[in-house]
């Protein structure tokens, strides 16, 4: 299950192009908090601690707890914009939650063992990498592993196949196919094969 990290957080009053870049310049990240019961709030959070953060998270679903003054703010990291021409981080979205309100999140699926039919020389088609949850926020897996070792070719997993960790519900229909093995393909007669074989006769 996802783990709940704590994060220092202080208040940003300062608004504005320079005054952001002034913040990251002193080692901050401008940021925002808000939810579906909370009102939109501007905050800041130290820049070194928060990329460690990153680094160290195994799933892209991260689970925080913002320490602001003697509150505390249970939230999903939302979006984090990176600068792509200068490296860091611009700016950070945290979705504010409960811990009896149930979120929606993307998982990511984690294929175990070999399967029969890729043995054989069939192909893997996969349509979902991640599968959309609901769930509460104790419950939040950071994967969801799918044993493939018995996978023949023509069988394919459906989300209904799939062993949810409990208290998780998939947001797609049972029928919904997540990936499936196809029989490899015989290669067609190339035209000049063909041609040869029409002059003979």
């Amino acid at each position: 299950m996802a783990k709940i990290l704590d994060i220092p957080t202080q208040p940003r009053t300062s608004a504005g192009t320079s005054a952001v870049n002034r913040l990251r310049k002193a080692g901050s990240i401008p940021a925002v908090i808000y939810g579906r019961k909370t009102a939109p709030s501007n905050v800041q959070v130290d820049a070194k601690s928060f990329t460690k953060l990153l680094e160290s998270s195994a799933s892209d679903n991260i689970l925080v707890s913002l320490k602001l003054g003697d509150k505390d703010q249970l939230a999903l990291v939302q979006e984090v914009q990176h600068d792509h021409l200068r490296g860091g981080i611009l700016h950070v979205d945290f979705h504010a939650v409960a811990m009896d309100e149930e979120i929606h999140a993307q998982v990511p699926l984690l294929l175990t063992g070999e399967s029969p039919g890729v043995k054989l020389g069939g192909l893997l088609e996969v349509f979902h990498h991640n599968l959309e949850v609901r769930c509460l926020p104790k419950d939040l897996p950071d994967h969801i592993e799918i044993d493939i070792s018995t996978l023949d070719q023509g069988q394919g997993v459906s989300v209904g196949d799939i062993k949810l960790p409990e208290g998780v519900r998939a947001k797609l229909a049972a029928e919904v196919l997540v990936f499936h093995c196809e029989a490899p393909k015989v290669a067609d007669e190339t035209p000049a094969a063909a041609a040869a074989e029409a002059a003979k006769k």
